[in-house]
């Protein structure tokens, strides 16, 4: 996992610009909801990488490479964790939230579960 903070490229009176994903082919963008304790994912792709933006709350981001520990962090608003292919993830909502996640591989529409491995045990349960 690759936590990232990403930062205002253009500033002035009207407000900000940040560019959340750069120079990547993006195949869908998805919007989640969390309510307070739900747990989603405990699964990884083999060809996926998903860029997690946190729009509002507090997630609890679960990851473990296959042969190392788990790593947890918790993401807040306007931070962003990026998943790779193979790596096992889990999130819980800490409190009510919303997540967006830009994904490069099969994700989006009949894709949704054709890249998702259901991990035998979670990594948040």
């Amino acid at each position: 996992m690759e936590v990232l903070h990403p930062q205002a490229v253009h500033k002035d009176a009207r407000g900000e610009i940040t560019d959340l994903v750069q120079r990547e082919n993006i195949n869908a963008i998805t919007l989640i909801t969390f309510t307070k304790g739900a747990v989603r994912a405990n699964h990884s792709h083999k060809e996926t990488v998903q860029w997690n933006y946190v729009i509002s709350g507090q997630i609890r981001l679960v990851t473990q490479m296959p042969g190392d520990k788990a790593v947890e962090t918790v993401l807040r608003a306007g931070d962003m964790a990026v998943t790779r292919e193979n790596e096992r993830h889990a999130l819980q909502g800490l409190e009510d939230s919303c997540l967006m996640v830009f994904t490069r591989g099969p994700r989006g529409g009949d894709e949704y579960e054709t890249d998702t491995f259901r991990l035998e045990t979670p990594l948040i349960k």
